[in-house]
């Protein structure tokens, strides 16, 4: 909570003056915390749908062009190398790469080391979305985080890496 202020200053603080006045006894900083990233992660899940809309991707289909590109060239990946990485089910990708396909940003093709696999490949026409909305994407991220200077913004990546590793859970 912010010492010094009468008011609260977001939903949270709200919701955590609301815990102290019927649970004194709750240690709730954590609660400040996750309620923080949780609120966070929606507002800039919106923020970013907004951006690859002009791209005619959502974040999901945004996700598998982005892993293709990360690749690197040929921008080749089999489907169960994107599950993987998306943390997806086979049928969820399915779906994904059915849109993306008929889209033309991507092609599915035999894949020539095994004869029962496909591979998944970035067309052009994909190669350039990605880009443009990739673009889009990190400029949404960057105005969102202007009010913060360079050594805040740098404390704050860290602060998270360092959070985000307490909590995975062994082999992740």
């Amino acid at each position: 909570m912010n010492e010094g202020r009468q008011q609260p200053n977001d939903p949270v603080d709200a919701i955590i003056g609301q815990w102290a006045a019927v649970r004194p006894d709750l240690d709730t900083r954590a609660m400040e915390v996750f309620g923080r990233i949780h609120r966070l992660s929606r507002a800039m899940g919106d923020r970013m749908e907004k951006a690859y809309e002009p791209y005619g991707v959502s974040r999901g289909e945004f996700d598998v062009l982005a892993t293709l590109r990360r690749s690197g060239e040929p921008y080749t990946l089999s489907p169960r190398q994107l599950s993987a990485t998306l943390m997806l089910t086979t049928g969820g990708m399915t779906g994904r790469l059915d849109k993306l396909e008929r889209a033309g940003l991507l092609r599915r093709s035999p894949d020539p080391h095994d004869r029962r696999g496909l591979q998944v490949t970035l067309t052009e026409k994909g190669l350039d979305v990605i880009d443009r909305a990739v673009g889009a994407g990190l400029a949404a991220q960057t105005e969102a985080l202007s009010h913060l200077d360079d050594e805040k913004a740098g404390q704050l990546a860290g602060l998270l890496r360092e959070l985000l590793a307490g909590t995975r859970e062994p082999g992740i």
